[in-house]
């Protein structure tokens, strides 16, 4: 198969292994001599281990802790917060302590129930609200603050006409990937494997070097088919690797570690629950004079990523808009609670639904249309971002919007959904919209001082070309994207080009799958290594080609000061949603969803449609129908049924369209995508109930519940 043209979509690499059901997923392998591992986990939310009291294990059966670590006891991710195994101290429930170890699961899991673990228990916080009414510097797990000096902002507050002061709330996400967390440890007399469902192979291998203390050599990462990782499979996978690669040499097995969904649920990350303040001043026409914005996120019990989710939460915190005057503070808190991580969009939708809400409430206060008030202040091209960087390339949101409307039939649908309303007691419909943005790539300098990636191409003697890089595909269709990219530039057949699942001991660090960069950075490296490829090109003969990372140097990214380009380029989107609410039972349902999006060029139309579709359902659920709750620092969902993740049902056909806007650093033109595609749909989702039920709502999901509530509000406020 030739392309013509890179967006042509072509069969998937892996379609055939997984419609067939025969791709063999981590829970299918089984090697030789390989014994399961089952984890014993805090049953409270914070207190200290006073004593361990094992059952007497059978022939076969071992206990694996903290003292079988030959390296430091904790998780590599960015700070030394997160035990391996809790041996001092324990800060959530389900957090791991021992492992077990053997044969048969069920005599594995009879065992566990014998553990008998004696805690000195403390108070612990539960809530992101009782964590920011402490107020306590010891449970600031990161901050960051930037803006317009807040002098200068008092100034302003004091000669404008009003003051608007807004909270908004977010809740968790789950990221029901479609396998729970899995990971074998292989054992070898000089070397351990480990294997499993992840997203980045070199951040597993760096925290299997620090907990084993051992030699590169002597630990290797290989990636199994995974289905789903959503940043779940980011952070998380690190520490059961961990886990089973400790286990592993401590009983000189192979061992299994694998979640079913209701442990997966319990004790793996989540998005972050945040808490939004706004305060806008106004002039007498409604007009914008000035707006700070405080974010806080519960980061659970240990900080892992989410330092890094905030940034990109602040970065995003005045949406896609140019406000005048603005500042702009954030911190993580520390609860007790399960830890929080990373997940598609990395704290974007947080601040996207917070402030597409607040504009949209201003909007009513001006009385003018949500859109219309919008769209005066969208940037535009060369305007500076919040950070002091630019918007460099040319903006399409304008033309992206202009062409909803038209197929919305926008104008014409509020005419009749306001007649409509007026005539039905019963059920009113309403439409919202939502505009968004996603930085591409790791934020500021990040690729080039800390990913550093390298790529490789290797050709063997029957001139078949195979890429050697770290990235995994998770189902987002990096297997066959790449892969076109490098079949166009070498003008090969798309079948001569393979890419195997990636192994550490054979692929060069290419940086981790994640914050939208693998097509638009790794893509592009494969392009320049097949462009040198195909000039050093001897039919018949083995050759090898590596590419590094080159940075573009643009206005340098100050983490201290939180000043310079955040992002080398930008992906863009429109989201219209139509909705119809039940005010007897407080039901919504999806009518018709629309989205474009400009994400530099598309690489496959059919696997760009699948980004569309599948993360527009997860944003639209975010913001309505998925709701996950921690009592005492417990999760109450245990099972996907309990949670309520949309089915076919709640989806409806998503009319969308992606507008060409070639970025000259992307392969072909590319940009990042995945992310991009979740943002929009909790706000539009916000404003299109908003508009049918005629009020305003502080918090997402906006469920049943909350409606019904709202809807009595009202009428004790009316009488």
């Amino acid at each position: 198969m030739n392309l013509k043209d890179i967006s042509t979509s072509v069969p998937k690499k892996d379609h055939k292994g997984k419609v067939s059901g025969q791709l063999p997923y981590i829970s299918d392998v089984k090697v030789e001599n390989m014994v399961y591992g089952v984890l014993y986990r805090s049953p409270i939310a914070y207190g200290k281990i006073i004593s361990i009291q094992l059952p007497n294990l059978p022939e076969g059966y071992e206990a694996v802790g903290a003292e079988h670590i030959p390296g430091p006891n904790y998780v590599k991710i960015i700070k030394e917060d997160q035990p391996i195994f809790a041996n001092e101290w324990v800060n959530y429930i389900g957090e791991p302590i021992l492992m077990l170890t053997g044969k048969d699961l069920d005599i594995l899991y009879s065992l566990l129930n014998e553990v008998k673990v004696e805690f000195e228990e403390h108070q612990a916080i539960y809530t992101l609200d009782e964590a920011i009414k402490q107020k306590s510097v010891s449970l600031v797990l990161a901050s960051y603050e930037f803006g317009e000096s807040l002098e200068n902002i008092s100034a302003i507050e004091q000669g404008a006409h009003q003051i608007i002061e807004e909270e908004y709330d977010t809740g968790y996400q789950e990221h029901v990937y479609l396998e729970p967390q899995g990971m074998l440890a292989v054992y070898k007399d000089d070397e351990i494997v480990v294997q499993g469902s992840m997203q980045c192979l070199y951040y597993i291998k760096n925290a299997l070097l620090s907990a084993l203390a051992c030699g590169d050599y002597e630990v290797r990462v290989v990636q199994s088919p995974t289905g789903g990782g959503f940043g779940g499979k980011e952070d998380y996978p690190s520490m059961m690797a961990c886990h089973v690669a400790v286990a592993a040499r401590a009983v000189k097995k192979s061992v299994m570690l694998v979640f079913d969904r209701s442990e997966d649920m319990l004790v793996t990350t989540k998005r972050h629950p945040a808490k939004l303040k706004y305060r806008t001043a106004l002039d007498k026409e409604g007009n914008i004079l000035s707006m700070c914005v405080d974010i806080f996120l519960d980061g659970g019990a240990n900080v892992g990523l989410s330092s890094v989710v905030l940034q990109r939460a602040l970065i995003n915190s005045a949406g896609v808009y140019k406000i005048p005057h603005f500042h702009a503070k954030g911190y993580v808190l520390k609860t007790n609670t399960v830890p929080n991580g990373a997940f598609r969009g990395f704290g974007a939708p947080q601040s996207f639904a917070g402030i597409e809400s607040h504009i949209g409430h201003l909007s009513k206060l001006a009385k003018i249309d949500p859109l219309e008030y919008k769209r005066k202040y969208l940037v535009k091209q060369g305007d500076p971002t919040i950070t002091k960087g630019a918007f460099r390339d040319p903006i399409l949101v304008e033309e992206m919007i202009e062409d909803i409307l038209n197929v919305s039939e926008y104008k014409k649908k509020k005419e009749d959904f306001q007649r409509l309303n007026q005539q039905n007691q019963r059920y009113k419909k309403g439409i919202g919209t939502s505009l968004f943005l996603h930085g591409c790539g790791f934020t500021g300098s990040g690729e080039r001082d800390h990913i550093k990636a390298t790529v490789k191409l290797v050709k063997s003697k029957d001139d078949q070309v195979s890429l050697k890089i770290s990235n995994s595909d998770m189902g987002q269709g990096i297997l066959t994207t790449l892969c076109k990219i490098v079949a166009k530039e070498l003008n090969l057949p798309f079948e001569d080009i393979l890419y195997p699942y990636p192994d550490t001991k054979e692929v060069p660090d290419s940086g981790p799958t994640v914050a939208s960069r693998t097509t638009m950075i790794v893509g592009k490296l494969l392009e320049r290594a097949a462009i040198k490829l195909k000039d050093q090109w001897q039919t018949g003969v083995e050759q090898e080609v590596v590419e590094h990372y080159v940075h573009r140097e643009m206005v340098p990214w100050d983490e201290k000061t939180f000043t310079g380009d955040a992002y080398p380029a930008y992906s863009w989107g429109v989201n219209m949603v139509e909705v119809e609410v039940d005010t007897l039972t407080g039901n919504i349902k999806l009518e018709k969803v629309y989205g474009n999006y400009e994400v530099g060029k598309v690489i496959d139309e059919r696997i760009m449609k699948g980004q569309i579709d599948g993360g527009l359902a997860q944003g639209l659920a975010y913001g309505y129908l998925e709701k996950m709750t921690s009592k005492q620092g417990r999760i109450q969902q245990k099972s996907i049924s309990d949670y309520g993740p949309p089915t076919s049902l709640d989806v409806v056909s998503i009319e969308s369209k992606v507008f060409d806007n070639p970025y000259a650093d992307g392969p072909y033109g590319a940009k990042g995508a995945g992310e991009l595609t979740l943002i929009g749909g909790a706000p539009a989702v916000q404003a299109a109930i908003e508009d049918a039920l005629q009020t305003s709502f502080q918090q997402i999901p906006i469920t049943p519940e909350v409606i019904i509530e709202s809807l009595w509000m009202k009428e004790g406020e009316e009488g």
